[in-house]
């Protein structure tokens, strides 16, 4: 695995909804962790085996990057 940030008794990262609401979610270290791990080893074949469009694909490629850059700012970049 890699190193990863320490946050004892803490949540690793947020989730929160924008639109309106005021849910959100927290990750675990371990959670957070697994998540950078996914998301670096999905990629354009999955993206477009399962959206319902290219255009859906490129969004959600958009916003995978977007994850993946936050993750790896916050010390989550698994090589």
């Amino acid at each position: 695995m890699t190193d990863t940030p320490n946050y004892p008794n803490q949540n690793a990262l947020s989730l929160t909804a924008t639109a309106g609401t005021t849910e959100s979610e927290d990750l675990t270290n371990a959670e957070t962790l697994a998540l950078a791990q996914f998301i670096r080893r999905v990629g354009w074949f999955e993206f477009s085996a399962h959206a319902g469009s290219d255009e859906e694909a490129h969004l959600v490629k958009q916003a995978v990057d977007k994850l993946q850059t936050i993750l790896s700012r916050s010390g989550y970049d698994p090589h």
